[in-house]
């Protein structure tokens, strides 16, 4: 049985580059309007990755206007932490981060160990079979978490 859905859950990866967003953009297209969704980064050094806006784009999700953020620039552009139900971590360093942050509220962080699909592949469609499990992984995660809808 799924869970009931959230309000509100953001996803949060090292860089705000490949996992998270997709998570984002894909949440946004099984949900739609049911659940505030956004995503940050550990860093924002990155923009966005193009092997994930291709492989979001062969399932109708739009990333290329994405805009990579951390945390903290989440926070200081007045999105508090403490307004999310959910934090999804898909990495080890955004987990301890997501847990540090968060130890003083009542929120809950999960972990998905979702693949990193950056530096796999030798040539573009290695490349991109690679982020295309990373997105079939997420798309997975987010189904059997929530159900259909």
């Amino acid at each position: 049985m799924p869970d009931r859905l959230p309000q509100s859950v953001l996803f949060a990866c090292d860089h705000n580059a490949v996992r998270s967003p997709m998570a984002e953009g894909i949440m946004k297209k099984l949900y739609g309007n049911d659940v505030y969704v956004q995503s940050v980064g550990v860093l924002n050094d990155l923009e966005i990755d193009g092997f994930a806006i291709a492989a979001c784009a062969e399932i109708g999700v739009e990333l290329a206007r994405h805009r990579t953020r951390s945390f903290e620039e989440m926070e200081s552009m007045g999105e508090a932490l403490s307004g999310f139900d959910l934090i999804v971590a898909m990495s080890p360093a955004a987990q301890r981060h997501a847990l540090d942050l968060t130890r003083l509220f009542h929120l809950s962080v999960e972990y998905w160990p979702v693949m990193d699909p950056t530096g796999l592949g030798e040539d573009r469609e290695q490349k991109l079979n690679a982020y295309r499990q990373t997105r079939d992984q997420i798309h997975d995660h987010l189904k059997g978490k929530w159900g259909r809808r």
